[in-house]
């Protein structure tokens, strides 16, 4: 039997029971009391007199009235006149006779303030159901009534006790059916185009619109653990792992910007060339992109400018001059850089004053950046800075948690050094929030101290290089010289959250980099130069596995990239023969993934099998994880020139490792939202955005009627309108790749080897007749090379006829259609031409005739000449 049902479900609130809550009791006379009240009413005592008695009227309601078995039905309760908000009634009786005259009783306690409550119950039996709430009565003893704040917060003090009579509501009937009543219709995911601001409607649409960085998605029981138990939730830069978005799953071009100079010089220069990186985007929030970048044209000394743009057109909403601040770099030192924000704060609503109320209100979203002693905030509507506030004595951060939940607070933690005289307190873990606060909300913009959490002993001057939040434990790795070769790894584990060493080890592995090390799931894995993983658990020191082997040759000596890469429970590595993916269970290698090179001059690399094969490498950066897939590019450290040709952008399967799209250009995957991924190709200076586009269909037919029986020709096309390459060919997805490359490459539209055949997208076309009744006329393939498509069709009737042209949306393209009309009229009448008499032909006697006279004449000039 189901008894209370705890859900984040919003129960019917009474507001305006609220608004006139007790105006009797909160104008009495004021008068200091010394005994507390716990706020609580209860029966009236035996023997006590109220000072003031009020006529309570008990509500019970409950929805749907008629529910389908093994449904859920929702009951509101509650009493007026409401209460103060420091109050609250006890013991409210519900009691559920079923159909088969069982009975359940329920009993719980109403919310402060309005004196509501709510339950949630499944409705078991088929049959008629009676419900019936009983109040108890409520007695309110003089005393000091203290509430938890909000809007009508505040002490009560009560000089004269107070006593609601007893009250029932009337016995009311639950219809419980065998058929469900069905619940509002889900909305199901887009496969279609869509766009940012998406309607509240569609809530089911939650899991696809993330934004970019998912930054500190970390928290015990929150959603993300719901969804993905088994996903990397660590503090790790290298992770690049984003959830809750749509990658694209096809080479589709949507739009493309040069942001600087590069390629092939020219002249004197030969085959060799430059290279110039494009901006790209280091945040998107609700479908806009946001980037730094410097203006040309703006002096001597280029001015730093932050602009906003639409991620699925790239038009500028917004550009503003910005300041610059200094900051620590990664290997190099100090570097100065655009004051902008890297950071998307989420500050989810606080609880309603309504208690009975899930949170009232939207949550919030500010675009941050902490460092240099501030916490910066600003509108990612308007562009504007809206806070600068100092973190002082605390210099920088590390952002590690987003709001989880109602009453939550996006978190960062600081490490701050007292100096020597304070010994072993000399570390402070400061815990604050970077919130500002929401309703109800004591944080001040100003006063650091308010946002203060927890102010800890640490035991280290710095957090962890290595830390799993989910876990709670962290670790560094120092490379052990032999003689001036790195010949071993120092592992160290702490508590993240004490600074606290738990072990230390040795371990005998040569070290490739540390950049390539990398903590998940309570392990800490770190890369031997011998072409292997070694992970160590994070809580005991123990090993816990050594991975499977890289292959032979290039790295079973480690080469390949210096990043390394988590999510969907595996470890990735990126390699000069391919890229890997190891289990976090258990070491082993899941897949293996190459880009062969179609000429075997082209490389120095070999993969498993001695082919050709073109290198990825990143430098501490890595690919994207997004949408199960794994969005990387060919590269190598220090390339030489002239440069291999066939590196590009490579879109992998998380889960089984096989290929999903590539492209020519040595493009950086760079942020990944709304199913679509910008990238920057430092071989042209073009940033490009990858994902679904734009299509228009067209279709005609003859404009003059058409007799019954003649069989008419049906043309249109479908093209593509995206900003990148409007009214081209749409293409398969098989085709996109030689597409792309032939539009925006300078590729030849049959490939390098001049062996593609490039094909269309299909093309329904529907015949609907004057009365409405549909006749599927066929699919018609679009040609590759000039969108265009043609049918014949041979109309069953005579009416004029509605022709459909409509093309389905795909991975690459939106759907769309169009209409035209023919009118079919009569059958052409039949022409009866009258028989002939033919005449008798003579031409053969004649000629005949002729030959007999030609011979006779031969015949007598031969006897004439013998004579």
């Amino acid at each position: 039997m189901q008894k209370l049902v705890s859900k984040t479900k919003t129960a019917t609130t009474i507001i305006l029971i609220l608004m006139m809550a007790t105006g009797i009791i909160m104008t009495l006379p004021a008068q200091a009391q010394t005994n507390i009240q716990e706020g609580g009413g209860g029966p009236l005592p035996a023997g006590v007199t109220p000072d003031t008695t009020f006529d309570a009227f008990a509500k019970l309601s409950f929805r749907p009235t008629t529910i389908g078995v093994g449904q859920t039905f929702l009951v509101n309760l509650w009493v007026t006149p409401a209460i103060h908000p420091s109050r609250y009634f006890k013991d409210f009786k519900v009691t559920i006779t079923k159909a088969d005259g069982t009975v359940d009783v329920i009993t719980m306690n109403s919310y402060k303030a309005d004196g509501t409550a709510w339950f949630e119950y499944v409705a078991d039996q088929i049959g008629n159901w009676t419900l019936k709430f009983d109040f108890q009565g409520a007695y309110f003893p003089r005393g000091n009534y203290t509430s938890s704040g909000g809007a009508f917060g505040g002490t009560l003090n009560a000089v004269q006790s107070a006593y609601y009579k007893p009250s029932s509501s009337p016995l009311r009937t639950l219809v419980v059916q065998a058929d469900p009543v069905l619940p509002w219709p889900s909305m199901p995911l887009p496969t279609d185009y869509w766009t940012r601001p998406v309607h509240v409607e569609n809530r089911e649409w939650w899991p696809i619109m993330g934004n970019f960085p998912a930054t500190g998605y970390v928290g015990v029981g929150s959603t993300w653990d719901q969804m993905y138990p088994d996903t990397s939730r660590t503090y790790n830069a290298r992770h690049k792992f984003t959830p809750w978005v749509e990658g694209p799953n096809t080479a589709h071009i949507v739009w493309k910007e040069q942001n600087n100079i590069a390629g092939l010089t020219g002249g004197q220069t030969g085959q060799y060339g430059i290279t110039g990186a494009p901006t790209v985007p280091n945040l998107i929030y609700a479908g806009r992109a946001y980037e730094s970048y410097s203006k040309p044209g703006t002096g001597a000394t280029s001015q730093t400018y932050w602009r906003c743009y639409d991620l699925r057109t790239g038009v500028t909403y917004w550009e503003q001059p910005v300041s610059t601040i200094t900051s620590s770099g990664f290997f190099f030192g100090p570097s100065v850089s655009a004051l902008v924000p890297n950071i998307i704060e989420y500050t989810s609503p606080v609880q309603s004053e309504v208690a009975g109320a899930e949170a009232a209100g939207a949550w919030s979203v500010n675009l941050i950046y902490i460092g240099g002693g501030y916490l910066y905030k600003w509108n990612p509507w308007t562009g504007a800075m809206t806070s600068n506030i100092s973190i002082s004595p605390l210099t920088s951060a590390t952002f590690y948690k987003q709001s989880v939940g109602r009453n939550s607070e996006p978190m960062a933690l600081s490490i701050q050094d007292l100096g020597a005289a304070a010994g072993a307190n000399r570390y402070r873990l400061i815990n604050w929030t970077t919130s500002t606060g929401g309703y109800g909300s004591s944080i001040s913009t100003t006063n650091f101290t308010t946002r203060i959490r927890s102010n800890t002993t640490y035991a280290r001057s710095s957090l962890p290089s290595y830390i799993d939040w989910n876990t709670g434990y962290g670790a560094t790795v120092a490379g052990v010289t032999v003689a001036g070769v790195y010949m071993g790894m120092n592992i160290t584990g702490f508590n993240a959250w004490t600074g606290q060493t738990l072990w230390s080890k040795i371990i005998n592995e040569p070290v490739y980099s540390g950049v390539c090390d990398i903590v998940d799931h309570g392990k800490v894995a770190v890369l031997s130069d011998r072409g292997y993983y070694v992970a160590t658990d994070l809580a005991t020191g123990n090993e816990a596995w050594k991975s499977d082997p890289m292959h032979y040759p290039w790295t079973s000596t480690g080469f390949g990239a210096y990043s390394s890469m988590s999510a969907y429970g595996m470890l990735y590595r990126e390699s000069y023969d391919g890229i890997y993916a190891f289990n976090w269970t258990n070491g082993k290698m899941v897949w293996h993934y190459e880009a062969p090179t179609p000429s075997q001059f082209e490389t120095p690399y070999t993969g498993w099998n001695d082919t050709g094969v073109y290198p990825f490498y990143s430098f501490g950066v890595g690919g994207q994880l997004a949408d199960g897939k794994f969005y990387t590019w060919t590269y190598e450290h220090t390339e030489s020139w002239p440069v291999t040709r066939g590196w590009g952008i490579h879109v992998i399967d998380c889960m089984t490792g096989k290929g999903v799209w590539n492209l020519t250009g040595c493009i950086q995957p760079a942020t990944i939202a709304d199913g679509y991924l910008i990238g920057g190709n430092s071989y042209d200076g073009y940033k490009y955005a990858f994902g679904k586009g734009k299509s228009a269909t067209t279709v005609t037919a003859p404009d003059v009627s058409v007799p019954l029986g003649t069989a008419l020709t049906i043309k249109g096309s479908v093209l593509d309108q995206s900003p990148a390459q409007p009214g081209t060919p749409c293409v398969s997805a098989d085709s996109m790749k030689t597409q792309m490359e032939y539009l925006h490459m300078q590729l030849p539209i049959d490939g390098i080897w001049h062996d593609v055949t490039m094909t269309g997208v299909p093309v329904t076309m529907t015949a609907i007749d004057q009365n409405g009744n549909p006749t599927e006329i066929g699919t018609a393939t679009t040609s590759a090379y000039y969108g265009t498509f043609e049918m014949a069709w041979t109309p069953p009737a005579e009416g004029t006829y509605k022709i459909i042209a409509a093309f389905a949306a795909d991975d690459s393209y939106s759907s769309s259609g169009a209409q035209t009309a023919v009118p079919v009229g009569p059958a052409a009448p039949q022409i009866n031409v009258p028989e002939q008499i033919v005449p008798a032909d003579y031409t053969w006697t004649i000629i005949g005739t002729g030959i007999a006279v030609i011979v006779a004449l031969a015949i007598a000039v031969l006897i004439l000449k013998k004579k």
